[in-house]
């Protein structure tokens, strides 16, 4: 077993305070490195990285545009009644590139996207494992099995909310942007032709268990969502560990938006179908605000990581490559497996990125840093103490 490396003396070292963010020396008044770090990051890269994010915002904004323009056959199938609708997803794509752009710019995220995305579309990695990646996306991405080891509630409740708002998104999307159009040869049904861009690609009678989920799939979405957003907000109501963390903004609004959602949603259908209509109005335009907040929300809430985590599936490829060649890395300690060693380089290099100058720890396994910190601990602070 290697040891690990030697301690320098007491006034050699630098103070903890700074390597955990507080906000200077030992006296509070001397900033250290990482202060020195954040201040040049606050003075001159957010400047530079907000001007990248802005135009990136605005060329996918723009190419969305376009693409309505396009596939409604220059706005000849587009809606008006969704036009708020349709500018709300303009608003989103924005954001999602504008929050994009700035979330990689960070070290940890770069690292995550290159190893992630250069996993994902590998040839390498597809000649050694051909169904590693479908895998993986049906597993991690799809069913996201790694909650059912939490709690099997918690997981049945994520795959509710999740393919509910998969199915509205599908729906609703290209609706409001003009792709998909219904129309009647007779003007009032039952015979319908659903058309995208323009294009026949079936017909079918709306009478029909085909012709009810055709309209009804929004309210089939609606009754998915409910369920898992109600068992998410309850949990975070009584739930000790969820209530300790949790933030208003973060974890319940984006709860309450779906509920608020969904439940409008299903009412436009009750009136529709046994209200004559009543009380139509009202609830549309509550619907639709709701739905243009949710949307303009996404980038900047807790429903930004539905982006990001495609990133992650790539990066579990990157870790299952390496375990496949057998790369696992030892702790330098006690010699237990770690991850694999491609992983730990990469924690290392992101660690050197962010100047934190502890990157030979993460060669040690959790358990070992706590025999090392402690012992430092006994060594420099405590000692001469019984």
């Amino acid at each position: 077993m290697t040891e690990p490396p030697e301690e320098p003396p007491a006034s050699e070292q630098s103070d903890p305070g700074a390597r955990t963010g507080s906000p200077g020396g030992t006296d509070g008044r001397n900033p250290g490195p990482a202060s020195a770090l954040a201040a040049k990051a606050a003075g001159i890269v957010p400047r530079s990285v907000n001007a990248r994010a802005a135009l990136a915002g605005v060329v996918v904004s723009v190419m969305l545009i376009l693409a309505i323009v396009l596939g409604s056959r220059l706005l000849h199938n587009f809606d008006s009644a969704l036009l708020p609708y349709a500018v709300a997803t303009v608003f989103l794509a924005f954001g999602v590139a504008y929050r994009y752009t700035v979330w990689i710019s960070a070290p940890g995220a770069r690292r995550l996207l290159t190893r992630g995305w250069g996993s994902l579309f590998s040839a390498e990695n597809f000649r050694r494992a051909p169904t590693a990646l479908p895998k993986m996306i049906a597993t991690y991405l799809g069913f996201q099995k790694f909650l059912g080891a939490r709690s099997h509630a918690r997981w049945a409740a994520h795959q509710l909310i999740f393919w509910g708002c998969i199915l509205a998104s599908l729906i609703t999307f290209p609706l409001t942007w003009g792709w998909f159009t219904f129309t009647s040869g007779s003007g009032s049904g039952p015979g319908y032709e659903m058309r995208i861009w323009g294009f026949k690609i079936l017909g079918f009678d709306s009478l029909n268990i085909l012709g009810w989920l055709m309209f009804h799939g929004l309210d089939i979405a609606a009754v998915m969502v409910i369920p898992g957003a109600a068992y998410f907000l309850w949990r975070r109501m009584k739930d000790r560990g969820a209530i300790t963390g949790q933030r208003f903004a973060y974890d319940m609004v984006p709860l309450l938006a779906l509920i608020v959602i969904s439940v409008t949603g299903l009412l436009l259908t009750f009136s529709s179908l046994f209200l004559h209509g009543g009380g139509y109005q009202f609830l549309a335009i509550l619907h639709m605000v709701s739905v243009v907040f949710t949307l303009i929300y996404i980038p900047f809430g807790k429903f930004f990581h539905i982006v990001q985590r495609p990133a992650a599936v790539g990066m579990q490829l990157f870790k299952y490559t390496g375990r496949q060649d057998d790369q696992v890395f030892a702790c330098r300690r006690c010699e237990e497996p770690i991850d694999t060693g491609p992983y730990v380089e990469n924690l290392r290099g992101t660690m050197r990125d962010l100047d934190l100058g502890f990157d030979a720890w993460a060669e040690y396994c959790p358990r070992c840093k706590r025999v090392l910190r402690g012992s430092a601990y006994l060594s420099q602070v405590k000692k001469g103490f019984k």
